[in-house]
């Protein structure tokens, strides 16, 4: 296993990362280009395949639907016209009329009531495949024997099939159709439908086809003007697209609002031109609309709220209270709307409407010349893109030389900024397209695609950095003098800095007896400031702020060997803190040609006791924020403490006692905080901070009291450069085990 790691290391950091990131393109490429290959209709068994590829693909498809989405939030369609009357078999309609399916007579003086406002086109939003059982001859099967008489009358009244079919003849009326996958007892194989003129190439092998048709009886088929199939295009529960042909078996046919369109504008057939690449447009009259390869349409949805009222309950036009021409001229559709009833449909625009709003809005976007296409040319200019600009990604942001590698790495940020920019470029290009042209243009394909690329140039350098550093380790004076010359790791370098740094809250997850929170923010990408702790046994806790001269990279470095050695020796040494100290002095002084010192704050607490022993060598002193109110400072007197580390070897440092009381907050900070200075020259001070100490509420939790600590100071600052590190440790005894834990 460690070798398979190891030569998937290597593979990173061959060629400086080139080459996987390389691979990484070339494989959301060419998942990308799966992610838009027709899935096979619900009657197709999925295959592996299919169903590995829709797994592998779903970060694409799932990326690209919601910026598509956002689009037409962004900018949903504005009404122009208002072509279209909706009338509803809603709740009133069936409170007054009755339950639905409605008699079949009944349905006919629906139709012809609204033929009398001559519409443009009447469109059922419905199928009635199945005999209607209220008509006369159905009733007279039913009677008594007894009933003879009623039953030879009732028998030689015309059926309510005739009834509806003679209103539908006298109409310029279109009946709907479900195409099914399966076979059923009431389902068929071919559609009475107006002819498709079809031209230059087959779109038989590009749409949609359904194994046969739930459509209505033949002699209303005979009688209706016009066949369309009702189907509409689901991703995830969403309707976004809407076929204009399908086909059953090998009869193509149109949907409901081209059909309604032919009628409409008297048109003897709807015309489909096809190329290679598919279906290019479908046409009636002199509307002409592109589309999809599979003759589909993506729906450019209207906000339902804008609409004028064009929404009239079936009972109203029955009583005729329909307003004045709400009718007339329009392209009205019957649908059912009255609780379930109706199939309601998300959109894209989070709404919910039943499934005749549909239709409508797709009928008002074709007659507005309102269309939302994705081009069969758009997808070959997105992965143009994708891999021309990968590709450069590819070749220059690992580069040493060069203005442009100069300008990447002066900013540790600078190829992440580059990938953001061009992913706010093409998000902003795919709205403009789409508000300007109505084209889909999958810019989220492409932000996935460049991330990717550089999450694998910036894996590569990670992998550098870790192989070059464990390299300086073994050097310390080589990596001192390398550390200055490589600034653009210096971000790498900050990361690793604070990611060493112990975190209490992880640390002491489940500790009682004491509270414990830090903050160290360096003033460049890395910085000389440190702190630590640690339990050196069960009942003693060593914690350690230190300053070091400088700043930078030699200054961390210094603050790391520091760090290090302070834990090592505490751990190591069965002695006092004052020793302690005094051996890391000493140890230091020996190795320190850049002549650098440390001040330095090392203290022991029994968190059974409470008992502290404090050594400071040189540094701030520390603050004692007791319960009570008082605020006191540790200041090392003539007998304890001690210079700045390095700059006395064999001095002898001593150690300064305390007994801290239940509650009490030991306030730790460095220099950067006191001498924290504004624009205008002015620094943060100590009596500043003593002010602020003395506000503090000791019962507050310890991490808020950095966090007013750090907001008072940053308010000082302001937006001015910060001018040193900052260190800050809040250190809270609660008490023993038997206080602390109630």
């Amino acid at each position: 296993m460690k070798a398979l790691l190891e030569k998937f290391q290597s593979l990173l950091l061959a060629h400086r990362g080139r080459p996987a990131a390389l691979a990484v393109l070339l494989l959301l490429a060419a998942t990308n280009w799966l992610s838009e290959l027709q899935t096979p209709p619900p009657s197709v068994a999925p295959s592996t395949w299919t169903s590995a590829r829709e797994v592998i693909s779903s970060p694409f498809i799932t990326g690209r639907r919601w910026l598509f989405d956002a689009y037409q939030q962004a900018f949903p369609r504005v009404r122009t016209i208002q072509p279209v009357a909706i009338v509803e078999i809603d709740e009133q309609s069936l409170k007054e009329i009755g339950q639905w399916p409605w008699p079949r007579n009944r349905l006919a003086q629906l139709i012809n009531a609204i033929n009398a406002h001559q519409p443009a086109v009447i469109g059922l939003d419905m199928y009635m495949p199945e005999v209607d059982q209220t008509s006369p001859a159905r009733v007279a099967r039913n009677l008594p024997g007894d009933q003879q008489a009623l039953a030879r009358a009732l028998s030689a009244l015309p059926s309510h099939e005739a009834a509806l079919a003679q209103a539908l003849r006298a109409a310029p009326t279109v009946l709907g159709a479900a195409g099914f996958d399966f076979e059923t007892y009431t389902t068929s194989q071919t559609l009475t439908s107006a002819p498709m003129r079809v031209t230059s190439g087959d779109p038989l092998q590009h749409v949609r086809r359904y194994a046969s048709v739930l459509a209505s009886l033949p002699e209303l088929q005979n009688a209706a003007q016009g066949q369309a199939v009702l189907s509409v295009g689901y991703d995830d529960a969403i309707v976004r697209r809407i076929p204009l042909v399908t086909a059953i078996g090998d009869q193509l046919v149109p949907s409901l609002p081209m059909e309604l369109l032919r009628v409409a504008s008297g048109a003897d057939a709807i015309d489909v031109s096809a190329s290679r690449y598919g279906v290019a447009t479908v046409g009636v009259a002199e509307l002409q609309v592109p589309t999809q390869a599979n003759g589909e349409i993506w729906l450019h949805f209207a906000r339902r709220a804008t609409a004028e009222v064009r929404e009239i309950s079936a009972a109203d036009v029955l009583a005729g209270k329909v307003p004045e021409d709400m009718l007339t001229r329009k392209v009205v559709m019957v649908g059912l709307t009255g609780s379930g009833l109706s199939d309601m449909r998300a959109t894209p625009l989070r709404e919910l409407v039943p499934g005749i709003e549909i239709q409508a809005q797709a009928v008002e976007s074709l007659l507005e010349g309102q269309f939302l296409l994705r081009p069969f040319w758009l997808k070959p200019m997105e992965m143009s893109l994708l891999l021309g600009l990968g590709g450069i990604m590819i070749w220059l942001i690992p580069r040493r030389t060069g203005r442009i590698a100069h300008a990447l790495t002066r900013s540790p940020k600078a190829s992440s900024w580059l990938v953001m920019g061009l992913n706010a470029i093409f998000l902003a290009l795919g709205f403009l397209l789409f508000h300007t042209a109505g084209l889909l243009f999958d810019a989220a394909s492409l932000l996935i695609g460049f991330s990717a690329v550089l999450g694998s140039l910036i894996s590569s350098a990670m992998l550098e950095i870790e192989a070059e550093n464990l390299q300086l380790a073994q050097e310390q004076q080589q990596m001192r003098e390398e550390a200055a010359r490589i600034s653009g790791e210096l971000a790498a370098a900050r990361r690793i800095q604070l990611g060493s740094l112990p975190n209490a809250q992880q640390l002491f997850a489940r500790e009682h007896r004491f509270e414990l929170d830090t903050m160290l923010e360096p003033a460049r990408e890395v910085g000389g400031d440190l702190y630590d702790f640690f339990m050196i046994d069960a009942q003693r806790l060593c914690f350690v702020v230190g300053d070091v001269s400088g700043k930078g990279v030699p200054a961390s470095l210094f603050m790391a060997v520091t760090r290090a050695l302070a834990k090592s020796l505490a751990l190591r040494l069965n002695v006092g803190p004052g020793a302690v100290v005094a051996a890391a002095n000493d140890d230091l002084s020996q190795d320190n040609p850049e002549l650098l010192f440390v001040t330095l704050i090392l203290g022991v607490l029994n968190v059974e006791t409470g008992q502290l022993d404090l050594v400071n060598a040189g540094h701030d002193a520390p603050w004692c924020l007791h319960r009570d109110g008082q605020r006191v400072r540790f200041t090392p007197d003539d007998e304890s403490g001690g210079p700045p580390l390095c700059m006395l070897p064999g001095h002898a440092y001593t150690a300064q006692s305390a007994q801290l009381q239940p509650g009490d907050v030991l306030c730790l900070v460095t220099d950067g905080i006191t001498e924290a200075m504004n624009a205008a020259g002015e620094i943060y001070g100590s009596q500043r901070l003593a002010d602020l100490l003395q506000s503090l509420d000791t019962d507050q939790p310890i991490h808020d009291q950095t966090a007013t600590l750090r907001a008072d100071v940053a308010r000082h600052v302001g937006p001015a450069e910060a001018s040193d590190d900052m260190t800050l440790l809040l250190l809270r005894w609660r008490g023993p085990t038997e206080i602390s834990a109630h």
